[in-house]
Order: structure tokens, then C-alpha cells, then sequence
């Protein structure tokens, strides 16, 4: 599925004191780059503000004059965009992620799906700033729009939606939490609580470091973990890290010989850990034979 993304950066934050919302963090990455990690098979990303580091390439754009609204902002976007579907998306939405990008291109693609498809929260609002639209309908829309009222310019995003036929797509259970923005220092706070808590701070974790260091590879975190224990258990303690360390740096050497790279990464992990049990194996029959000697 071809599309393009359209990321909106340019707001003022006023209810954050007019700090640059979209370079603030959770989990040690800025909102900005988590969303862009929900759309990496975008053909283009187009971000409307002003330039700042980002976690992979992007194109920038500004409304004219900046400051002209969310409207303004997206009728700049679209503008350096060509896929037939564009997804629309702000850029402070924390935990935003792949399925539900997935779940709103489907939904907005094919003839038969009206004007594209919208995240609906789970409060059953729909929200136009996470949503996929089709370019045709859009650039249609926002013609008549200009037309109508001499510019784009501090026009509510409610004028352009009214005039659309699109699909609403709910919040599911696995991430009901994918509508979530942050608006407030208040929001900004929850959002960093919830990604430490017990189930989701792994997984946020290992997102965070191969987003660090520039990888995407698949992950048996369970795997890994076991791996570690039977290490630290078996061996010794500190055995644990730096056996996982020997096992990334094989898997990357399988890799770079044409290997699939989890694939490397799990089988590098079954060979460690076999050895970590034989290991204790013999150490714990050297035990019993010192026993049965004593006795």
C-alpha cells in the first residue's frame, strides 16, 4: 500500500508555555520520533515546522504565514505529497503505534471506503489529526475551502472533516491508548509514568535503544531473558550481560554473512544457553562427586 504521512509540528503549545512540544520526551525520545516510528513505510513524510533533529529523514515544510493553524499546516503538507492516501497525524501523540497506523490505512483504502478513515478515542470522539485520508478528497476539500474563505488560515479542522465521508476506526484493547496526546505538563507526566510501568517498560526500552542505535531487528525478549538467567545462575552474575553482548555481536557477524538477523539472534541465544547449562551441569556434578567422595 503506497502512501505518503504528514506530520504536524508547527502549533504554539500554549498550554505548555510555548516550548517545542514535538522535541519533548518520553521514554528518553522525543514525541516527534516516536510517531515517526509508527509510519516508517511512508514513501514520504512530510513534517510542517520548523526543522529540528530527527530519529530518521524527513521533508519540512511551514505553513504560510507560519503559525496559521492546523488547517493552514496540513494544506502545506499535502502539498509535497503525491500518494493516492496521505496519513495525517500530530506529533505529540506518545503511544501511537504500527498496528494502528496499519488498521487506518486499511480502512481508508479502496474505492469503496469514502474519503479515508479516522481514529475514534475511546471517550468516542473521532480525531481528525490521526487519521488516513484519500489525497483526492482532501486536495478537493481544501481547494474549496481556500476558495470559500480567501485562505486556509485559522480555519477549524471541524470545516474540512464536515465535508468528508470517513470510516471510523475504534482504539482497540492491545493499544487504547493510541489516540493519547499531550497537551498538558499534566499529560506530558502521565505519558512518561505509563511507559515505566511493569508490562510495557521492556518493551519500551528495547524500542528506545534500537532506536538509539539505528537498528530494527526483531526481538525474543523471553529468549533473551532466559538466556541471562540460565547465564547468571549458572556462572556467575556478571556472566549474564556479557554473555547477551557476545550474543548480539555473533548474530551481527551471521548477519553481515547474509543471515536473517533474528534468526542469528535466536540461534546464537539456543547455543549460549545450552552452554550456560552444560556449564552448570558440570559444575553441579563436581559437586555431588565431592559429596559422595566425603562421605
Amino acid at each position: 500500500m503506497i502512501f505518503d504521512a504528514v506530520i504536524l509540528a508547527g502549533g504554539g503549545a500554549h498550554r505548555l508555555g510555548g516550548v517545542d512540544k514535538p522535541a519533548l520526551s518520553v521514554g528518553a525520545r522525543a514525541l516527534l520520533d516516536r510517531v515517526l516510528d509508527a509510519c516508517p513505510d511512508a514513501r514520504t513524510t512530510v513534517v510542517v515546522g520548523d526543522r529540528r533533529p530527527t530519529a530518521r529523514p524527513v521533508r519540512w515544510t511551514r505553513e504560510t504565514p507560519p503559525g496559521g493553524g492546523p488547517l493552514a499546516a496540513l494544506g502545506a503538507g499535502l502539498h509535497e505529497t503525491t500518494a493516492p492516501l496521505v496519513l495525517v497525524l500530530s506529533a505529540d501523540l506518545p503511544f501511537l503505534d504500527r498496528p494502528t497506523v496499519r488498521a487506518l490505512l486499511d480502512a481508508a483504502d479502496g474505492d469503496d471506503n469514502g474519503d479515508g478513515a479516522v481514529l475514534r478515542d475511546p471517550d468516542g470522539r473521532d480525531q481528525p489529526l490521526v487519521a488516513a485520508y484519500r489525497a483526492e478528497a482532501l486536495r478537493r476539500e481544501i481547494a474549496l475551502l481556500a476558495t470559500e474563505h480567501g485562505s486556509l488560515r485559522d480555519l477549524p479542522l471541524r470545516a474540512l472533516t464536515a465535508e468528508l465521508e470517513l470510516t471510523p476506526v475504534s482504539v482497540t484493547e492491545r493499544a487504547p491508548l493510541a489516540s493519547f496526546d499531550c497537551d498538558t505538563w499534566e499529560d506530558l507526566a502521565a505519558a512518561r509514568a505509563r511507559i515505566r510501568e511493569h508490562g510495557d517498560v521492556l518493551d519500551e526500552w528495547m524500542t528506545a535503544v534500537k532506536n538509539e542505535l539505528g537498528i530494527d531487528v526483531a526481538v525474543d525478549t523471553k529468549t533473551l531473558l532466559d538466556l541471562a538467567r540460565d547465564a547468571a545462575h549458572g556462572v556467575a552474575r556478571p556472566a549474564a550481560p556479557l554473555t547477551t553482548f557476545l550474543v548480539g555481536y555473533a548474530a551481527a557477524r551471521a548477519a553481515a554473512s547474509g543471515a536473517d538477523p533474528a534468526q542469528a539472534v535466536a540461534e546464537a541465544s539456543r547455543k549460549a544457553a545450552d552452554l550456560a547449562l552444560r556449564w552448570a551441569a558440570e559444575a553441579e556434578a563436581d559437586a555431588d562427586a565431592q559429596k559422595g567422595g566425603s562421605g
